[in-house]
Formats: structure tokens, sequence, C-alpha cells
């Protein structure tokens, strides 16, 4: 086991009601749930490993593959939607040389949808890395990762 895993587990008693915060610290750590470390986590909570693939795959925010540096989160809500998130989408997917959500080659970014960012009033609106940026058109977007020096995949 190593340290990082090491340090989460001793925040923990290794009790069944502790698997959803456990899921949560350890993917924090390290971006996503690899299957390796939730065994570790079935033998420190004395579950079945299916029972920990169970919980972690019922709910949404668990990942099972790594993330790049940056997330990119689009919001696909009711406000976001009608104010032009399917074209914010497009653009950004077509900037990072992705054919729809998922993680670039280089590990940098990683891009997905989310139900709703919350700040309808600035929509359409993306958040990288939690950071929001709305009132987004097209030409804003490829401004945008022109600075984080992104271009077409590059």
């Amino acid at each position: 086991m190593d340290k990082a895993l090491e340090t989460i587990f001793s925040q923990f008693e290794g009790k069944r009601e502790e698997i959803i915060p456990i899921l949560q610290k350890v993917q924090e750590e390290y971006t996503y749930l690899p299957e390796h470390l939730m065994e570790e986590i079935a033998d420190f909570t004395h579950v079945p490993g299916s029972d920990i693939y169970g919980v972690a795959t019922f709910y949404a925010q668990f990942r099972f593959t790594p993330t790049g540096d940056k997330i990119v989160s689009v919001c696909r809500g009711t406000a976001c939607h009608v104010r032009g998130a399917p074209a914010i989408y497009e653009e950004i997917t077509d900037q990072l040389g992705l054919e729809g959500e998922g993680t670039t080659e280089d590990q940098k970014y990683t891009v997905e949808t989310v139900a709703c960012v919350g700040c309808c009033a600035l929509a359409p609106v993306i958040t990288i890395n939690e950071e929001v940026h709305g009132d987004l058109t097209k030409k804003k977007v490829r401004k945008l990762l022109k600075k984080e020096g992104r271009k077409n995949g590059r």
C-alpha cells in the first residue's frame, strides 16, 4: 500500500458507512478510482470488492479512468443549452482534438458535460478546474483555450 492511501485510511475506522467518503478521498488524491485501490478499500472496510464497485458505479461523481490536469466541465442545463452550450461544447472538443467527452492524449485536459453549474445568469458556462467562465461564445472559447496553450489538440 502506498503512502497516500495509508494517509487516507488513517482518517477512517474502516467501517462500511465510510465507503463513500473513502472513495471521495481516494479520487481526490488520484483523480480517479484505480481498480487495485478499490480492492484495498474493500480489504480496509471488510466489504466485498463487488460492493465497493457497486457503490462507486452507482454515483456519477466517481471516475474509473485517469483525468487530465485540467477538467473542463461544460454545463448542459436548460439556460446554457438555450444560449448555445452545444456549440461551445463542440468548439472545445474541436480545439482539444477530442471526438467527445474524454481526456486528451497528453493527459492535460479532460472534457465532460455536467447537468448544471448553477450560474444560469452567465449562460453558457464552463468550468476549468472549478473556475467559472461564463457568457461564452465560440470566439471566447478559442481565446480561453489559446491562453491555456491549446490549439487543435496540440
